[in-house]
């Protein structure tokens, strides 16, 4: 497993019964956790004094019981700074494990010699567009609501990074990459973060069993000449990390070479040791690299 564990701002306390207690920063939230299905002694002081608890509803979906939590508040991951809020279906507005990631691409940027264009797509509030740049890539951010790219760009801003060469893209992300295909531009390294259901801005459906494949495939077309790595997340209960190896081999590695690694993503549970599961995430990189 890739185990984001280098964060100071957040940490899961503890988890049970279906939750997971975690601190961001100075608030401590209780969310609800599908892979939490043990049933422990809640014995971190925290569950019992949280600033904000999400309840889901037998019915699907939730809400927010808030105690003592502000409207907005922020936590940093090294030199990147993010803005956080809680909004609807138990999201803050990032994913911390996602750091695992952010740190192995950010190193081949750095050690790459060279001018990286980078693409990130459903690329929500910027998180791996920011530690891109923050490498010393030029990156490419595109999402389909025009809510994210805003928020991803006060993230940015927050970040020291309002003037780095970030490109912010309100579109569908199939069309998009299509449309770069025919234009003939290309990018050095892809980043794709698919959500299992979701809509573009015009109405367009994605469901990920009947898209992802098609889209992975697009994107290999649009890889340069001498590309660097391909990441897709996933957070779609039953897509095994071998399945995000199987596609990069299938597009990506049989055109290109190199090499294809998978597994899941982790954040560590400091009350008890454990490794909370958070996804999984393919990896393709370039031979030598």
């Amino acid at each position: 497993m890739w185990i984001a564990s280098d964060w100071k701002d957040y940490e899961i306390l503890d988890t049970s019964k279906g939750e997971k207690l975690e601190r961001w920063g100075d608030y401590l939230l209780v969310r609800p956790d599908p892979q939490v299905i043990w049933d422990t002694p809640r014995k971190a002081r925290g569950w019992h004094r949280p600033n904000a608890h999400y309840h889901r509803s037998k019915k699907g979906g939730g809400e927010w019981e808030f105690f003592d939590l502000p409207e907005q508040w922020s936590i940093s991951y090294r030199e990147l700074t993010f803005q956080l809020k809680p909004f609807s279906f138990k999201h803050t507005g990032l994913f911390p494990e996602q750091a695992v990631n952010w740190d192995w691409f950010s190193g081949l940027i750095r050690g790459a010699g060279r001018p990286v264009k980078v693409l990130n797509l459903f690329a929500y509030t910027g998180g791996a567009t920011l530690a891109a740049a923050a490498a010393g890539a030029a990156v490419t951010h595109v999402d389909a609501a025009k809510g994210m790219v805003t928020w991803a760009r006060e993230n940015a801003k927050s970040s020291g990074l309002a003037e780095a060469p970030i490109r912010w893209i309100v579109d569908d992300c199939m069309k998009f990459v299509e449309r770069e295909g025919r234009r003939g531009n290309t990018y050095d390294a892809i980043i794709m973060d698919p959500p299992s259901y979701g809509r573009g801005p015009k109405g367009e459906i994605w469901k990920i069993e009947d898209a992802i494949h098609p889209l992975v495939a697009a994107c290999a077309g649009i890889l340069s000449p001498d590309p660097l790595f391909f990441l897709i997340n996933s957070y779609t209960t039953g897509l095994a990390p071998s399945v995000l190896s199987y596609l990069l081999g299938i597009e990506v590695k049989n055109r290109r070479g190199g090499a294809v690694a998978a597994d899941e993503v982790g954040l560590p549970v400091t009350g008890t040791g454990l490794v909370l599961p958070c996804g999984a995430s393919g990896r393709w990189t370039a031979a030598g690299q």
